[in-house]
C-alpha cells in the first residue's frame, strides 16, 4: 500500500457551526464521566481538551477551576489551537496535566493512531481516551434504591467477526470513522497492548450509561517520576 493511498488527518466532514448548536443528553454524560475521571487524578489542574466539540466538556472544567486549554483540526470549532493531535509540537513535554481526547482518535486512519498515542504521551502527564465500540449492542441493567443503592449492568456488542478496518477509508459512522474498538486487530486486549507502549492503564470501563463507549484512563510512562 502506497503512502499517498493514506489519508491524512483532516476535519470531520461537517458543518461545525450546524454541529455546536445541537446538544444531546449523550453530551451531558460524556462531560461527567470526563470530569469524574479527572477528578481521579491527584493534583490534576491543567487539562487539554483535543476536539473540544460543542464545548460542554471546557465549560464543566472551568467551572470546577481546572485550567482548560482546547485543540482542534477544524478552526470552526474555536479552538485555543488549532492542529492535529498527531502533531503537538506547540506544546512543551508534560505541558499538561491531562490530556482529553474523547471520540477523537478514531476519525482519522489507524496508520497515525501511534503517532497520536506518542504525543498525547509526550505533553501530558496523564490522559483520558475514549473510543467508540463496534457493532450493535444490548445492555441489561439492574438498579436498586431504598434498602441500598446498587447498580448491576451487563453491556454486550454483536458485529461481523471479519470486520476490518480499511486504513485508505473511513466507512463507519456515515463516513466519519475508520476503525472502531471490537474489530479485527482492535479488540480490547489489542488496544490495551497498543496504549502499554506508551501508558501505564490506571482505569479500562465501559460507559455503562453510553454503552457506546469504552473509556481508558492512562498515565504517560514517559512521564511516571513526574506525579
Amino acid at each position: 500500500m502506497s503512502e499517498s493511498a493514506i489519508p491524512q488527518p483532516e476535519a470531520m466532514p461537517v458543518d461545525s457551526a450546524e454541529y455546536i448548536e445541537d446538544l444531546r443528553i449523550i453530551d451531558f454524560i460524556n462531560s461527567y464521566y470526563q470530569w469524574r475521571d479527572v477528578k481521579s487524578i491527584r493534583g490534576a489542574k491543567s487539562v487539554l481538551i483535543v476536539g473540544p466539540g460543542r464545548g460542554l466538556t471546557t465549560t464543566v472544567l472551568q467551572w470546577k477551576n481546572y485550567d482548560v486549554s482546547t485543540l482542534d483540526i477544524d478552526a470552526g470549532f474555536h479552538p485555543d489551537y488549532v492542529g492535529s493531535v498527531t502533531d503537538m509540537k506547540m506544546f512543551r513535554d508534560a505541558q499538561f496535566d491531562v490530556v482529553i481526547a474523547s471520540h477523537v482518535l478514531e476519525h482519522f486512519s489507524y496508520v497515525h493512531l501511534d503517532t497520536a498515542l506518542a504525543e498525547i504521551a509526550r505533553v501530558g502527564v496523564h490522559a483520558l481516551i475514549y473510543l467508540p465500540v463496534y457493532g450493535r449492542k444490548a445492555q441489561f441493567r439492574l438498579t436498586t434504591t431504598g434498602f441500598g443503592e446498587h447498580d448491576f449492568s451487563f453491556i454486550g456488542a454483536v458485529g461481523k467477526p471479519w470486520a476490518k478496518p480499511d486504513p485508505t477509508r473511513a466507512w463507519l459512522q456515515g463516513g466519519e470513522h475508520f476503525w472502531e474498538v471490537g474489530m479485527r486487530g482492535f479488540k480490547l486486549a489489542d488496544m490495551n497492548r497498543r496504549f502499554e507502549t506508551y501508558f501505564q492503564i490506571v482505569s479500562s470501563y465501559r460507559n455503562k450509561d453510553w454503552n457506546y463507549s469504552h473509556n481508558w484512563v492512562v498515565r504517560s510512562k514517559q512521564h511516571m517520576t513526574s506525579a
